[in-house]
């Protein structure tokens, strides 16, 4: 009886070790012990005048905030905010979401909204994924690409959202479904160091501003901007498209068919899906448009063909199912 005993215990050691293992090489530990996080600061970014017009450039244009935090008219092209509820959240209305995802009310209004959220409270959720109470955010608010946003950048958005009008809007919190609520802990990382800005030359500055603002099209591994996310909701079920400059992405986009693509959401005659944000997008300048063209036109060519106006069949490159996936 006490060799069996003995077996026992050395296989069950043994199935720990393995387990241990295991979960180093695949999840990690982050589920169990929680997310990085940094220490928040008392620092407080200096209200200029120039940051709070590069501040309000940001939010409403490229990093397109007020898609997610402001309800939105989904029966008109390019989904315009509800009037009076720029930046006051909403629970979002997504397909297929494990569980209930609630953008929260930016605004500084005192009993709903961001007001008692500090600077750098609001500088780590944007850049770092954490709530201002110490919680993971899941990376359905694009953290990971807003990482790359520079100091002066952050500092200008946070200094634009603190000069909104407040708006009261009740909201519940989000709720992510187990196990999902586990395995995003992994996703944040601190930024510790400084992010300065891109170098003073168009390429530079339009990859700086793709991977800011074109996120959704970046997604599927091995698949750099060749799209294949599925964003399913009120506006219907679409796959982001493929941005490189294969055949079967956007290399027959003239400059002026881009801007005209990213300002209206029309390419030539087709109406573009008010998901993408067009609506924000109109915002930008020019040099910033031509900038993010003549970026993604150095992009490595990927053949994938994603057509949303097709049935939706299953696509071998990213796993997913979606309009001429059977041809790649």
């Amino acid at each position: 009886m006490r060799r069996r005993g003995r077996v026992l215990l050395f296989c069950a050691a043994g199935l720990l070790v393995l387990l241990a293992v295991a979960i180093t090489f695949t999840i990690g530990w982050r589920p169990f012990i929680g997310p990085r996080v940094r220490a928040t600061t008392n620092r407080q970014f200096e209200r200029t005048p120039e940051r709070l017009a590069r501040g309000k450039y940001l939010v409403q244009g490229l990093l397109s905030c007020e898609v997610c935090h402001s309800p939105s008219d989904w029966t008109q092209h390019g989904a315009p905010s509800v009037d009076g509820m720029e930046l006051a959240g909403q629970t979002m209305p997504l397909a297929g979401f494990p569980g209930t995802a609630v953008a929260p009310n930016l605004t500084p209004d005192p009993q709903t909204g961001a007001v008692a959220w500090t600077d750098d409270q609001l500088a780590r959720a944007i850049r770092e994924g954490i709530k201002h109470d110490g919680s993971t955010i899941f990376p359905l608010m694009p953290y990971f690409e807003f990482k790359t946003l520079s100091d002066e950048d952050l500092a200008s958005v946070v200094v634009y959202l603190r000069s909104v009008a407040p708006v009261r809007n009740p909201l519940p919190a989000s709720k992510i479904n187990f196990p999902v609520n586990l395995l995003v802990q992994g996703v944040p990382a601190p930024v510790t160091g400084p992010v300065p800005p891109p170098a003073n030359d168009q390429l530079a500055r339009g990859k700086y501003l793709v991977k800011l603002g074109c996120g959704c099209h970046n997604v599927v591994d091995k698949l750099p901007y060749a799209g294949g996310e599925t964003l399913g909701g009120p506006w219907g079920s679409v796959v982001s498209a493929n941005l490189t400059p294969d055949a079967s992405g956007i290399i027959y986009y003239s400059e002026q068919t881009f801007i005209t693509a990213l300002r209206t959401g029309y390419v030539g005659a087709r109406k573009l899906n008010s998901i993408m944000p067009f609506g924000e997008f109109k915002n930008l300048t020019d040099d910033d448009l031509k900038a993010m063209y003549a970026y993604v036109h150095t992009l490595q060519p990927v053949k994938h063909r994603v057509d949303n106006t097709l049935i939706a069949t299953y696509c071998k490159l990213c796993k997913q199912k979606h309009g001429a996936g059977e041809e790649n």
